[in-house]
């Protein structure tokens, strides 16, 4: 099917796929196959997709970590050969399996030239700040690569009594959980040189920069500078942060230069990614220019073979 994308087109960095073998019961919807996912890009003017796995399939299939990243790799360079100007792709790695995930690293940008990597805010009770990670952030410092953080599927505490669904706040909490513990341990000054994109605005980060930046200085947080400048140097994507109330505070953070469009499709679609484009569109607070950046050039630069 020829497709001509004009007008204001997107490139969407927060775009999911699953493998059809892992498709099961478990998904929130059913998943859309190729054409259908060529088709909705279609209507939302998403000229590129990077596509990334949501936390689900690992959960699901951790006594065969390897196997799985493999083959979602594998999935996603499939379609990427197979519509080189519509998809790139976010190479699952079989964390916490250290050693598979620095041979999968090798296998997906090396061999099966994935754009980049996507890992998860927390596995197993660990934040990305975690030594363990260390080896797996030296590789990808090595490569400046571009790596994609998506939140973990995570629970309130039984405790609570919360009953509100996880999305609501879990997600953006545990994302803001493993930026604030990045900066804690130092990863991301120790490893500068990778391009770190995280997902829905950075969670609430940029409402409390000023609270994580208070840990410079703190007893406990020894060694800690240049917090808002590190912050600064994120690239955040917006996927379900497009009205004001998350954009004017995202905004006192990032440069419009470090601010990325996605839509989360297909788990947000329908009536909710229309509320969410039409956020994005009524939005008062960037220049035309900065808007074709957050929507398209920031990404190019990010990911060139797609200018």
């Amino acid at each position: 099917m020829s497709r001509n994308i004009t007008g204001n087109w997107r490139i969407d960095v927060h775009h999911h796929v699953v493998p059809p073998q892992y498709a099961d019961e478990s998904m929130p919807i059913k998943l859309p196959n190729t054409e259908t996912q060529l088709q909705s890009m279609d209507k939302w003017q998403i000229r590129t997709a990077i596509t990334s796995l949501t936390p689900r399939v690992i959960l699901k299939n951790i006594h065969r970590l390897r196997e799985v990243a493999r083959t979602c790799n594998e999935f996603q360079a499939r379609l990427a050969l197979e519509h080189p100007s519509r998809f790139g792709a976010f190479a699952l790695l079989p964390l916490p399996d250290v050693d598979g995930a620095l041979e999968e690293i090798t296998y997906a940008l090396d061999i099966l030239h994935l754009d980049g990597v996507g890992i998860f805010s927390s596995v197993n009770d660990r934040y990305l700040g975690d030594p363990l990670f260390d080896p797996v952030f030296e590789e990808l410092d090595r490569r400046n690569a571009v790596v994609f953080i998506h939140p973990t599927h995570c629970e309130a505490p039984t405790a609570t009594n919360l009953g509100a669904p996880p999305f609501v706040v879990e997600y953006v909490f545990d994302t803001t959980r493993a930026i604030v513990n990045l900066v804690f341990n130092g990863t991301l000054k120790r490893y500068p040189d990778i391009r770190l994109i995280v997902a829905h605005g950075g969670g609430t980060v940029p409402f409390i920069a000023q609270r994580i930046s208070m840990l410079e200085g703190h007893r406990h947080a020894k060694g800690v500078t240049d917090v808002i400048p590190t912050l600064r140097a994120l690239y955040y994507e917006i996927a379900s942060t497009t009205a004001g109330y998350a954009l004017r505070s995202l905004q006192e953070v990032a440069d419009p230069t470090h601010i990325l469009w996605g839509s989360d499709l297909p788990f947000v679609y329908g009536k909710r990614l229309q509320d969410e484009v039409d956020h994005w569109e009524a939005y008062d607070g960037f220049s035309a220019d900065q808007r074709m950046a957050v929507e398209q050039e920031n990404a190019v630069r990010l990911f060139p073979r797609f200018a």
